[in-house]
């Protein structure tokens, strides 16, 4: 019985794009990998396309979008019913909104990875692109921000609970577990997966919860549990309306999002196991993201007077850096590179993901209800 009820769950988690939305091949002259969506080969100087091997025997694909002035990178898991063919202009344009770089990647079975999706093989898929970042590209855990969407939460969490350096954690429409999406169980069973809910209170670094309102598929409640029950919190971003797949449309996602980076680039790296409480955590009592940004409470530490003071003497520098961002929009549109750089604005950003249409989990409940 809990074998069954295992392979269901699992039948029930993954739903990859068919056919996939891209295909890969190496350029003849350089031997570097390319993308090719819509039949269009994707070149960007800044993009790296790549093919990964995983302890579990599968070749996954992955991109990696450098940002020259960025400190941290963020390692991005997507929801499910995605590859990083629908993802690749998302993906540039956070990395570029949010000045990081960005790696994304297909579970095996997505795309044009190999294999076939299961808990475990996601779990692999994201330890070989971290191994990647740091023997590839020199990134250190202690400048990474893992970010799981959805379903993308599993493989985030798994993975974060081994890295003890590790900056900081995004979850984005995360889910408790597996089994809690379908079922509102009180307790986790062995044949559950992504137990989530048993893994966030192990989690030592800040931790920022995105969750809309109005999600049919995995409701707000699974996010509030998420946030009630992380170590080190940060402002939960609660989108009034939101649903599971329209997030990033909300002009508050990609404020929220920047405010938190910049708030953990201010954070000294973490070189310690052991969490130091900062201005980062919040009262359980304004877990609004309504409320407007008053102090929070003192917790008398060292980083977070650091934080204060770094905030009044910053307001001058993020009106520079505004205007920066600004005069960098007015430079794309006057480059010769107007056709890939175009995409600058919120507004832009915001119709990308709405041709996407990306919607990660929504068979889920419909395949439960079926059984």
């Amino acid at each position: 019985m809990g074998t069954a009820t295992s392979s269901m769950a699992a039948k029930f988690a993954f739903f990859p794009p068919n056919p996939p939305s891209y295909a890969v091949s190496a350029d003849q002259s350089s031997g570097k990998m390319e993308m090719m969506i819509s039949d269009v080969i994707q070149r960007r100087d800044n993009v790296d396309i790549l093919k990964l091997n995983t302890k579990k025997g599968n070749e996954i694909v992955a991109m990696y979008v450098k940002n020259p002035s960025a400190s941290l990178t963020l390692l991005y898991s997507h929801g499910n019913a995605a590859d990083i063919g629908q993802m690749y202009h998302i993906f540039s344009e956070l990395s570029l909104h949010l000045n990081v770089n960005l790696m994304g990647y297909d579970y095996s079975g997505y795309g044009q990875s190999s294999g076939k999706p299961s808990e475990q093989d996601t779990y692999a898929d994201i330890e070989a692109v971290h191994k990647c970042l740091e023997e590839t590209y020199g990134v250190k855990q202690e400048d990474t921000i893992l970010y799981g969407q959805s379903v993308g939460s599993g493989p985030t969490l798994e993975l974060a609970v081994r890295l003890p350096h590790l900056r900081a954690v995004v979850l984005h429409s995360a889910i408790l577990s597996g089994l809690r999406v379908m079922y509102p169980v009180k307790r986790t069973f062995w044949f559950d997966i992504y137990k989530n809910i048993d893994k966030i209170p192990l989690i030592d670094c800040p931790v920022l919860v995105i969750h809309g309102t109005d999600d049919e598929v995995v409701d707000i409640s699974h996010g509030k549990q998420l946030w009630e029950l992380c170590k080190e919190k940060y402002e939960p971003l609660w989108l009034k309306g939101g649903n599971h797949c329209n997030l990033e449309l909300y002009p508050e996602y990609l404020r929220h999002l920047r405010k938190f980076i910049s708030a953990i680039e201010k954070l000294p790296p973490r070189l310690s196991p052991t969490p130091t409480t900062t201005e980062l955590e919040v009262e359980k009592s304004r877990p609004s993201t309504e409320q407007k940004e008053k102090g929070r409470a003192s917790t008398g530490q060292r980083e977070k007077s650091r934080l204060s003071t770094d905030s009044r003497r910053g307001s001058t520098d993020r009106r520079e850096k505004s205007r920066k961002s600004i005069d960098r929009n007015v430079k794309a549109r006057n480059s010769t590179d107007l056709s890939e750089r175009a995409r600058n604005s919120f507004d832009r950003f915001g119709d990308m993901v709405r041709s996407v249409g990306l919607c990660n989990v929504d068979c889920l409940k419909q395949a439960a209800a079926e059984v």
